[in-house]
């Protein structure tokens, strides 16, 4: 359970005093966490790769400390915020894909807060929009006229392709996603939504239905999706032979639904689920079968959207497909608080049948930060820097499979990767405790990367787009120390 492996972070550390395993050649290994934190300290500290030289340095921080925060946060906050490391990073300034720390220490962000900062910490022509912006009109109410909201949904509808070119702005990617799913519904007179099995699309009422992995499920009602077996190429029992896994969608219409459905909805690569991209195949086969069952097809974008693929700006390009809604959140804003639906004007028109309002949803501030991304991303080319720093990082990643049999997949796309941690490569046995050592021992050497995956062994790599191959080298650098001391 999520609960489990993250409220266990001190436990892990204290309690565990090896995992045994053996290796690809059958032999016994004891893994000390404790043993390999004692030579990493006593290390030679010359031969531990060294950030790349970057022209910023923060003020001083005069705030309270991480103690001091993290007491009140145990005190005020809910119980279910957790946190990455033993001792949780005081994050106080950012720049571009570097983190500062409560000292001034510098880090690399290759988890661009969870694929949201697709610009740049605190870029300046994004921190520029707001700052005029609110200066000028902070919030006033969709009841009246801004140019804000109406420039970014004409630039937003100008970056999909076919008659996708009606916007319905939201805060973030739980309530698009809740949204899709109720204009599919509305517009098809269908209850019955489709989703994968280790997706997840948010944890309201009905994305959590459409989530499918325990992890991120209540006990509560939730109806009327059907899951079906993920095209996983790397643990899934077809491989990546795509259409094998969609004929599982027509079986579910088959004999699951009344024969006609309200939509499908997909990511192109899971993040959450440990970034997995969809095997080649299948979603064309599906987008299919779900228009013979009368569905529409949704594209949540959350995560994939936006240049991070790089080869194209939206991940469901990569599969040939042209959904007809498509949802989209984190890095449409860079860090603030925004989501959209873009669907046809016919599908649109059904929210006209009563009152559909949101108080926030394009917000003038927000929108003028959205607009402001979409500029940077043509004016910086970050998507061809997606594309190409994306793949010499990958190429290193997979590089480095090859030397460890601790590696057992690297895959994604552009600044989407993934890389999943294995003590077995037959058996595929998920090896949770690594992860959680080499994540620790990451930071120590001023890397911050993200960890998913139904199993909790996946390193999620979502850096901010302006990543360079210098970043890129240091981060597999890093990792390359880390597990050579654990051999």
């Amino acid at each position: 359970m999520v609960h489990g492996f993250i409220s266990s972070w001190g436990r892990v550390f204290s309690e565990t005093k090896c995992s045994l395993r053996r290796g690809q050649f059958g032999r016994r290994r004891c893994f000390s966490l404790v043993a390999h934190k004692a030579e990493l300290d006593k290390n030679n500290v010359d031969s531990v790769p060294k950030l790349p030289p970057f022209d910023y340095s923060p003020p001083p921080y005069t705030g309270p400390s991480a103690v001091d925060i993290l007491s009140k946060r145990k005190e005020y906050l809910s119980p279910s915020m957790f946190y990455f490391y033993q001792k949780p990073l005081n994050v106080v300034d950012g720049r571009m894909q570097y983190l500062f720390d409560e000292n001034g220490r510098r880090y690399l962000d290759a988890f661009g807060g969870i694929a949201t900062l697709s610009c740049g910490h605190c870029h300046p022509d994004v921190v520029d929009a707001i700052v005029n912006q609110t200066k000028r009109l902070q919030h006033s109410t969709i009841l009246y006229l801004n140019n804000a909201i109406a420039d970014f949904a004409e630039a937003l509808a100008n970056k999909l392709p076919g008659n996708l070119k009606v916007v319905f702005f939201t805060n973030s990617g739980t309530e698009a996603n809740e949204l899709a799913m109720m204009i599919a519904r509305l517009y098809t007179g269908c209850h019955d939504i489709i989703s994968l099995r280790n997706a997840y699309h948010g944890n309201a009422a009905g994305t959590m239905g459409a989530t499918a992995q325990s992890n991120w499920k209540f006990n509560v009602i939730q109806s009327g999706v059907h899951h079906a077996i993920n095209p996983d190429p790397y643990r899934g029992v077809f491989g990546s032979e795509g259409e094998k896994y969609a004929k599982d969608v027509q079986d579910l219409i088959q004999f699951g639904t009344s024969g006609n459905i309200a939509g499908f909805i997909s990511e192109a690569i899971q993040g959450v689920g440990g970034i997995i991209e969809l095997a080649p195949g299948y979603m064309p086969a599906v987008y299919s079968t779900i228009k013979k069952a009368g569905g529409l097809c949704i594209a949540d974008e959350v995560q994939a959207g936006f240049a991070r693929t790089g080869s194209h700006f939206w991940g469901f390009e990569n599969h040939g497909v042209v959904p007809d809604i498509v949802t989209m959140a984190k890095g449409i804003g860079n860090g603030i608080p925004l989501g959209a639906v873009v669907t046809t004007p016919e599908i649109a028109e059904v929210l006209t049948r009563r009152s559909y309002f949101n108080t926030f949803g394009g917000n003038p501030v927000c929108t003028a930060a959205g607009l402001a991304v979409l500029k940077v991303i043509e004016k910086e080319k970050l998507q061809e820097n997606a594309h190409v720093v994306g793949s010499h990082l990958k190429e290193r990643l997979t590089a480095l499979k090859d030397k460890y049999d601790l590696i057992g997949d690297v895959r994604g796309r552009g600044l989407m990767l993934g890389v999943e941690l294995v003590t077995d490569h037959k058996l595929k046995t998920p090896a949770k405790l690594e992860t959680l050592h080499i994540m620790e021992q990451l930071k120590e050497i001023g890397v911050l990367v993200g960890k998913g995956g139904f199993y909790g062994n996946v390193f999620r790599m979502t850096p901010p787009l302006c990543f360079t191959k210098e970043d890129a080298d240091f981060l597999v650098d890093a990792m390359d120390y880390t597990m050579g001391k654990m051999q």
